[in-house]
């Protein structure tokens, strides 16, 4: 099964075998980052740096809950100045965890800061530029000269960093490139990552190497290229191997948050990138840590998976998003959206109350069914006969053997495994769902799956490096030009439900992410209701940007610049517009990320003052200093100009 076409350069040890790539290990205070540590979880706190008390008590749930290390926004040099007070009240509590000063916009606070705390994080977009939205001409001699600028604005911290022991995270934000960056580079990955390398290059030239990078974004597939492109970049240059800080950043509430979160920082820590993780949630930031611990645990003991046959090459480009081409098969693959499967092959009884949960309500008195944008296509009952009309939009799954006995009813289809498909068993005449894992894909297989114009095919895996797998699977398919449709299959049993919202946005995310998988299928025992599981499907499908069903919100995890009750904001802005299917709202505690980090949003709600809202449309502003009781009026009415308002149905 040897493989070789595209050559891309490897972003990570291995594409088949689990390895954490090997970095340099960076000191913390009493907590290492890279190295052979194991990954530190990290969360940053959401009062007012200048409560004093507030910010020591929060800091310790947090770290009771198991964060290693505490972020502390330090705007200003007052906020700076107070870490040292912050940091000895923890002390005196019996708390030595390391503290992190975030910093944005003020080198004066950050040099201060690297005196008083254990690492400084500072944003190459906007520590030595203010941002404009101006599109520059630059010259190299012009380009060169900003360089300059830059590093001699920077400069005095590295010093100050270097003489106090003192670690610093170079992170970049997709939302806050600078004006110079973006001129010379766009809106890209690429631009993110020299953003960071411009600053390191600074570092390097001054001997100073306990850095951590990030390259953050609220868009996961734009957050996993530009991790990818920075160890590629780092290696190419001959630069350190620094540890990495991962995150999806504004990624949100509730299991919207999760998955988002899952998908980019599961992707990464699949290939073993990731050195420290802090997962961003519009909630408590305690509530953060069980959720990055859940995402970390899972490779304490992954090198011992299975063997998965060698990789030559990737077959894919790891650095920008190319859709795997398939044929279309009734509504599977070519241009359509990916389908969502749901399992009803442990049910009892399928009635039609059962399709509730997977997004068809039944109503007797009317004799019709309503359809959400929730409802699966397809929903696979194995041995199981539905014996009632079907919604018109719907397909019913069958094993072969009882399909035999339906096949006479309308979107009835057979599972055929990959054994009898070979014999030649009796097929459908337009749809035929193969089953099959990587061991099962022979020549003979690939031949007939290949000149099937019926056959989709649905894979499976048992290695617990499942992800890497299938995509092994992938690249065997391309590499033999077989472009039949492929739905991506996982099998979970006794999870909590957020353990296989978790899992399941690595395990599929990360293939949907690379352009493979036409459609998901998550069968899952004990592990949730089904319409619960149903919008698992469908949110992963949606933060992998592969299918939109629903409202998306680009909402920050609040901190001490916030002017507004974040979690309170963002619950009212979705009670009001949750139905408005496709349209992506940013809601910003401030204007730090604000504008930048909406770059993937249509409209925008940001805090521009205590009490005061500014409104965008896109990077537009539309209306500043909005009253915050009347903002969301305003929001919806731009909207509305805009003809992308629809009034909700009553339920």
């Amino acid at each position: 099964m040897e493989i070789s076409t595209k050559n891309f350069q490897q972003y990570c040890n291995s594409l088949v075998a689990y390895k954490r790539r090997k970095t340099i290990p960076v000191k913390v205070g009493d907590v290492t980052i890279g190295g052979d540590n194991p990954i530190v979880l990290q969360s940053m706190t959401t009062v007012d740096t200048m409560d004093t008390e507030g910010s020591i008590e929060q800091s310790i749930r947090m770290i009771d809950a198991g964060c290693q290390l505490v972020r502390i926004t330090a705007p200003s040099i007052k906020e700076a100045e107070n870490l040292r007070a912050i940091k000895e009240g923890l002390k005196k509590r019996g708390y030595n965890s390391p503290l992190v000063a975030d910093i944005h916009f003020t080198p004066n606070a950050a040099e201060l800061a690297a005196k008083i705390v254990e690492k400084v994080r500072v944003n190459p977009g906007n520590y030595a530029d203010k941002k404009k939205f101006e599109n520059i001409e630059y010259t190299d001699e012009s380009y060169q000269a900003e360089l300059d600028r830059i590093k001699k604005r920077f400069k005095p911290l590295v010093k100050i960093c270097k003489e106090h022991g003192t670690a610093m995270r170079i992170g970049t934000n997709h939302g806050s490139l600078s004006d110079r960056i973006m001129s010379r580079y766009g809106d890209t990955p690429f631009g993110m990552v020299e953003s960071a390398l411009e600053f390191i290059r600074i570092c390097e030239e001054m001997e100073f190497y306990d850095i951590v990078v990030s390259m953050k974004s609220s868009n996961p597939q734009v957050m996993v290229q530009a991790y990818r492109l920075l160890v590629q970049k780092l290696d190419e240059e001959g630069l350190k191997p620094y540890p990495l800080h991962l995150g999806v950043t504004e990624a949100g509430e509730a299991e919207d948050g999760r998955i988002k979160s899952s998908v980019g920082i599961g992707t990464l820590l699949e290939d073993g990138l990731g050195d420290t993780i802090r997962v961003s949630l519009t909630e408590e930031p305690e509530e953060e840590i069980p959720v990055a611990k859940v995402l970390a645990d899972r490779y304490n003991e992954r090198e011992d998976h299975d063997e998965i046959p060698l990789i030559d090459n990737c077959l894919f480009n790891p650095y920008e998003y190319e859709k795997r081409d398939s044929r279309q098969v009734a509504n599977i693959g070519g241009q359509e959206v990916p389908i969502v499967m749901a399992d009803f092959s442990l049910k009892q009884n399928i009635t039609p109350a059962s399709f509730f949960g997977v997004g068809y309500n039944y109503s007797v008195p009317l004799d019709k069914w309503s359809i959400s944008d929730f409802a699966c296509d397809y929903i696979f009952t194995n041995d199981k006969a539905v014996d009632f009309e079907i919604p018109g939009t719907l397909g019913i799954v069958h094993s072969h053997k009882t399909w035999l006995d339906e096949k006479h009813k309308e979107r009835r289809f057979p599972f055929i495994n990959p054994k009898d498909y070979l014999k030649g068993v009796e097929v459908h005449p337009k749809l035929n769902f193969i089953y099959a894992i990587l061991s099962d894909l022979s020549e003979e297989l690939i031949v007939k799956l290949k000149n099937d114009p019926t056959a989709v095919l649905l894979i499976d895996t048992y290695n617990t490096h499942g992800m890497a797998e299938q995509r092994r699977l992938f690249m065997e398919l391309m590499q033999k030009s077989c472009d039949v449709p492929v739905v991506i299959g996982r099998a979970y049993q006794d999870l909590s439900l957020e353990k296989l919202q978790l899992y399941s946005a690595t395990d599929m995310g990360g293939l949907l992410i690379d352009g493979f998988g036409d459609g998901v299928f998550i069968a899952a025992e004990n592990c949730g209701g089904d319409k619960a599981i149903n919008e698992t499907a469908f949110n992963i499908l949606q933060a992998s940007r592969t299918r939109i069903s629903k409202t998306e919100y680009i909402s920050c995890p609040s901190c001490g610049r916030t002017l507004f009750d974040l979690q309170e904001t963002t619950a009212m802005i979705r009670n009001r517009t949750n139905h408005l299917k496709g349209v992506k709202i940013g809601i910003m505690g401030c204007i730090v990320n604000g504008p930048g980090e909406m770059a993937d949003a249509d409209y925008g709600y940001v805090g521009s003052g205590k009490g005061k809202i500014t409104l965008y449309k896109g990077q537009e502003v539309m209306k500043r200093g909005v009253p915050s009781e009347r903002a969301v009026d305003e929001l919806i009415d731009i909207i509305r100009q805009d003809g992308k308002w629809l009034e909700p149905q009553e339920a």
